[in-house]
């Protein structure tokens, strides 16, 4: 039988007006319509210097992203996607008592065929309520059972359905490092938790690689832990595929997050470059349908990465890169450009880098350090554009006086 609400309607503002596609990145421009950003670029690349919808003469070729309407596109999206993840296996189970779970947790037979439904009906279970999983987080012997049987298990179905219920509960565990501990524990077999989660990682399942990878960011607590889930080369390349492997902006989304929090150690930033990060983040803030929150983490981990002298080369001698940082200043949010200017402060400014400075130049990059000094930016923001305008010995007062401030467009954040 056909659930009638798959049947899914699209908001007509929703569409883009050019491609009638559902934005991925809305911008609009100066006579107010919104179209997806990689639609509109094209038209405007193309010579064109009209508004598709309105046919007036565009003043300005700039566009500012539509953040109001792109919030609303992913709320929908994403309640048309958990309605799709419901499978039908799923909702048939019928939901468990409180005393029902504690049998399982109690029984905790793994041989018996009925576990692999009990783990499904589980998920359904603390799917239902906030209450049902700060139950399961704080149920005596539960999550010690899931790591258990992480660490002793090769059957990747059932791996799979315990990450998915690990995920469930993460933001309610309490003793955060108890768990790092149990996860970390070496077993006495071949398999450990670190292994599974690589299996479960290599599997197609979208939902289970982005539980792994957000269980993986839990469980990195510090420079041990860290280093602990880097040792592992194959596990480390696994996370850095869920930025190219998949355009699921959820897993490249959790992919970043994880690589963020894995990636203090010096030793991990240097394992991550000679792995081809740096070429795997220029993709992502070049990347025209990039929502927000990746293009801020992406350029979060180019700036960790330029913390390295390996780091700063490689992003340095990448003119075309140096200047797609630039052009994230004041486009995309407040993070976005604070991210940006530090990398750039770091290899123009403390590094003292000619490449950089180079790129810098010829990617317009002091219009758009004079025009963050006039925004509202913080401190921090404000002196190191102060430092990269000494770099370049540019007299900040004198260019304001020669600058019509009038007819300059600052996005507000």
């Amino acid at each position: 039988m056909v659930r009638d609400d798959l049947y899914i309607t699209v908001p007509s503002f929703f569409r883009c007006p050019i491609s009638l596609d559902v934005m991925k990145s809305p911008v609009s421009l100066s006579t107010g319509v919104t179209y997806d950003r990689s639609s509109i670029q094209r038209w405007l690349d193309s010579g064109k210097n009209t508004c598709p919808a309105t046919m007036q003469v565009l003043q300005t070729k700039e566009f500012v992203p539509n953040r109001t309407l792109q919030r609303l596109i992913q709320i929908w999206s994403d309640s048309v996607n958990r309605r799709r993840d419901d499978s039908p296996e799923e909702s048939t189970h019928s939901v468990l008592s409180y005393d029902q779970v504690k049998d399982i947790v109690k029984v905790r037979d793994i041989e018996n065929d009925d576990f692999l439904g009990n783990l499904s009906k589980i998920a359904s279970f603390a799917k239902e309520s906030d209450m049902n999983k700060i139950f399961l987080a704080k149920l005596d012997g539960f999550v010690s059972m899931l790591v258990e049987i992480l660490s002793n298990v090769k059957d990747v179905n059932i791996l799979e359905k315990v990450v998915r219920v690990l995920e469930l509960i993460l933001n309610k565990i309490e003793d955060q490092e108890q768990l790092t501990n149990l996860m970390l524990k070496k077993s006495t077999t071949n398999q450990d938790c670190l292994n599974s989660l690589l299996l479960v990682l290599q599997q197609q399942s979208l939902d289970s690689r982005i539980g792994s990878l957000k269980i993986l960011e839990f469980i990195a607590i510090d420079a041990e832990s860290k280093l602990k889930i880097t040792e592992k080369e194959e596990l480390l390349s696994e996370i850095l595929k869920s930025l190219s492997s998949d355009p699921d902006r959820r897993l490249i989304d959790a992919g970043l997050s994880c690589l963020i929090s894995i990636s203090m150690p010096k030793r991990v930033k240097l394992k991550l470059i000679n792995q081809k990060i740096i070429t795997e983040l220029k993709k992502l803030i070049t990347d025209p349908n990039s929502i927000v929150s990746i293009t801020e983490k992406a350029l979060k981990l180019l700036e960790m990465m330029c913390s390295t002298k390996q780091g700063r080369s490689e992003i340095s001698i990448d003119s075309a890169l140096v200047q797609a940082i630039v052009h994230k200043m004041l486009k995309v949010s407040s993070v976005a450009t604070e991210h940006a200017v530090t990398i750039l402060w770091s290899v123009c400014y403390l590094f003292r880098d000619q490449r950089a400075q180079e790129a810098v130049t010829s990617g317009n990059g002091l219009t758009k350090i004079l025009l963050l000094m006039q925004s509202n930016c913080s401190p921090a923001v404000r002196q190191m554009s102060a430092d990269l305008l000494k770099i370049f010995r540019v007299n900040y007062k004198s260019c304001l006086s020669s600058y019509d401030t009038k007819t300059t467009h600052i996005m507000p954040f």
